[in-house]
């Protein structure tokens, strides 16, 4: 059985709970499932929004080609990666990466390498929207980033 990761791009909001049962219903071979949800946060009271922007179609593939290697290299039995856009307010999602496999840690580094990946190699851009309404310079990317993606070299 070859397994494809479950990737989208969108708009909408996903729910944690919906997703996890969707990636594990019926199975029986899956011993430990790794989420990640990465939220907006409001900067300390500075920040009223974020805004995502995407290259579509290059956004989606470069998800699919990370998703694949993760399921890959950890052996996993389950990925999905769901990635949105639009403006996002503080405390909504923005990202989930939920890994699944028969044992603990190679869910925990496939979704660890997932994420890292994503930071780095999808083709995202966020601007931050101030609290007085004006609109930040776009955010650039950080080293400490880098490195992290650079440990599974």
């Amino acid at each position: 059985m070859s397994v494809v990761p479950t990737i989208r791009v969108q708009s909408r909001d996903f729910d944690l709970q919906e997703e996890i049962s969707a990636l594990t219903a019926g199975r029986r071979d899956i011993g430990a499932v790794v989420t990640f949800t990465g939220l907006c946060r409001d900067e300390q009271g500075a920040l009223s929004a974020l805004e995502l922007e995407h290259y579509p179609g290059m956004a989606e593939a470069e998800m699919q080609r990370i998703g694949r290697l993760a399921l890959e290299r950890f052996s996993l039995m389950g990925l999905t990666a769901i990635h949105r856009y639009g403006k996002i307010l503080p405390g909504e999602n923005i990202v989930l990466v939920i890994a699944a496999s028969p044992h603990r840690q190679a869910a925990f580094d496939g979704a660890n390498f997932v994420m890292d990946f994503l930071k780095t190699s999808a083709p995202f851009w966020k601007k931050e929207h101030a609290q007085d309404g004006t609109a930040r310079d776009w955010v650039a990317a950080k080293d400490a980033d880098d490195t992290a993606r650079d440990k599974w070299r």
